[in-house]
């Protein structure tokens, strides 16, 4: 009987243990790869580097258009995917009486979200860029993102929406309030975590993506003219993840590459954090 007690607390010191070794591992190797980046790129990074345009004229290096290309892409892309994947999580979750047809959108969503995203170029480039006459624009490649977002916001949503309690339903009907108002008031608030994640998530794929926004957005390194929405939408120029490949790639400059990942992971983590910290205010209020 002693035996058995020890060899059970032994197991379970033993896989807590293991446990704590992959989760030190985990983040070792993260930490590792960030110092990395940042040890190559800090030393780069001036002030010239993120307020100007690069201009061979001038002789000046400047990633300011990238960055604002790279903000306004993330911005509009989660403009479209965000209402679209909540609110088919919402119906898939909430309305949808046919069962066969959650699982078939279930089923096309686990299938698209591992589709490589040269595919989904492809269909920006032919579809939106050709058909539609949006040309290579920060719309196209932003609308083409969202596309390629939407199932893993639709997942997230979707999981978060059933994680909320079945009591927060009941005590809310029970109490007189109609459907759309429970679930805009109820349930919503109840799932914000997950939803905040599939926005980071969207995020994170949107700054690192660079196939889909080389066919769709260009690679022009010039600043466009954002005086008014129209000409905002129809401009055209590179992101930072596509100024990072013309670095490493074209120009085999890779102090100015790994400058401009610096730059990446830090807008990646303000994102981040921004996100976080709203979906803790959310759910306090």
């Amino acid at each position: 009987m002693i035996d058995r007690r020890f060899r059970r607390r032994a197991a379970g010191w033993g896989a807590k243990a293991l446990l704590w070794l992959c989760a030190a591992a985990v983040s070792v190797l993260l930490l590792a790869m960030m110092g990395y980046v940042c040890f190559r790129g800090l030393p780069g990074l001036s002030w010239q580097l993120l307020t100007e345009e690069e201009s061979v004229l001038r002789g000046t290096a400047g990633i300011l258009p990238g960055i604002v290309n790279t903000l306004l892409v993330i911005v509009l892309s989660l403009a479209a995917v965000l209402p679209l994947g909540v609110g088919a999580a919402v119906y898939l979750t909430e309305y949808a009486k046919s069962r066969a047809l959650v699982r078939a959108v279930e089923f096309a969503a686990g299938v698209l979200s591992g589709i490589p995203s040269i595919l989904y170029a492809m269909l920006g480039a032919l579809l939106l860029c050709g058909r539609l006459g949006l040309r290579r624009t920060l719309l196209a490649g932003a609308l083409t993102l969202a596309v390629m977002n939407l199932p893993a916001v639709l997942c997230a949503a979707q999981e978060s929406l059933r994680a909320a309690p079945s009591s927060f339903r009941e005590g809310a009907l029970g109490l007189g309030a109609g459907k759309w108002f429970m679930i805009r008031t109820v349930v919503l608030p109840a799932s914000l975590d997950g939803i905040v994640t599939g926005c980071i998530l969207a995020v994170g794929r949107v700054v690192g993506e660079t196939a889909v926004l080389m066919y769709t957005a260009g690679l022009s390194t010039a600043m466009q003219d954002f005086s008014s929405l129209r000409s905002a939408l129809r401009a055209s120029g590179a992101t930072l993840s596509t100024v990072l490949y013309v670095y490493a790639r074209e120009r085999a400059d890779f102090a100015a590459a790994f400058s401009v990942a610096t730059v990446l992971l830090f807008i990646t983590a303000v994102i981040n954090l921004a996100a976080s910290v709203m979906g803790r205010r959310s759910r306090r209020g």
